[in-house]
């Protein structure tokens, strides 16, 4: 490989991670919603992994069903969390053009 590829290889691979870097940062300010007891509980999460809210309709706060209420916010977080890690993989994926990289896999990679 002459050094004019390697250069240019390298000078590529600064641009890549210069894009995936603000990419990362754009994400943090993206949110997505996910829901669960038929909307009783809803939980919003950014592309950082981060829940940024929880809403919690008062039909379903009961003293006698705690156990109801933790399970469905449980579940509307987990799920809320599964979308955020899926829009940033999608927002990755538009950048490298479907390339998979070694480490990428996963939310938690992209944000170190």
């Amino acid at each position: 490989m002459s050094k004019k590829m390697l250069g240019d290889i390298m000078r590529e691979a600064q641009k890549l991670q210069s894009e995936m870097q603000k990419m990362q940062e754009e994400a943090k300010t993206k949110t997505v919603e996910a829901s669960a007891g038929g909307g009783m509980v809803t939980v919003v999460a950014n592309g950082g992994g981060e829940i940024v809210s929880i809403k919690i309709e008062k039909d379903v706060v009961s003293p006698d069903d705690v156990e109801m209420l933790q399970d469905l916010i449980l579940a509307a977080a987990n799920e809320a969390i599964r979308r955020a890690q899926q829009m940033v993989q999608e927002e990755m994926s538009k950048l490298t053009m479907g390339l998979q990289l070694p480490g990428m896999g996963g939310l938690g990679n992209l944000l170190k």
